[in-house]
């Protein structure tokens, strides 16, 4: 069991990323429990956000005049998106570029799927969490 003190860093949802990025921890709220954390991207002070616990908010196909959204697990996401995937999977490396919908196999993340491009970075849907990675370098 890891122990949890200010000052370490920890793995939380940060609000303001809209991302599960690494912070520091600013106050604990007992010996056990993580209090307020540090956005080490943004620099944005806010509660602990476990990013197990967070779904990622689909939109709806279908074309209705109410705009309802449809919660699902990141999990429940994965599994989904490794379905409809088809190929092989092809080991992550910095230096490789990838393409929408291309499978990849990172070393400590496991096997993963290319959501979106954003410049020389994909976003890649993991089993546990969604991660922003660096491509074509």
């Amino acid at each position: 069991m890891s122990s949890f003190s200010a000052g370490k860093e920890v793995l939380s949802y940060c609000g303001k990323c809209k991302l599960p990025l690494g912070h520091t921890i600013v106050s604990m709220k007992d010996t056990a429990t993580i209090g307020k954390v540090e956005c080490n991207t943004c620099h944005a002070v806010h509660m602990y956000k476990d990013p197990a616990t967070k779904s990622k908010k689909v939109k709806s196909t279908s074309r209705s005049t109410k705009k309802s959204k449809k919660a699902v697990s990141v999990g429940e996401l994965w599994m989904e998106e490794m379905g409809k995937a088809s190929g092989k999977a092809v080991a992550y490396s910095i230096r490789s570029t990838f393409n929408e919908g291309d499978i990849i196999d990172h070393k400590k993340f496991g096997p993963g799927i290319v959501q979106t491009l954003i410049d020389d970075k994909i976003e890649v849907l993991f089993q546990h969490e969604l991660k922003l990675l660096v491509h074509g370098k």
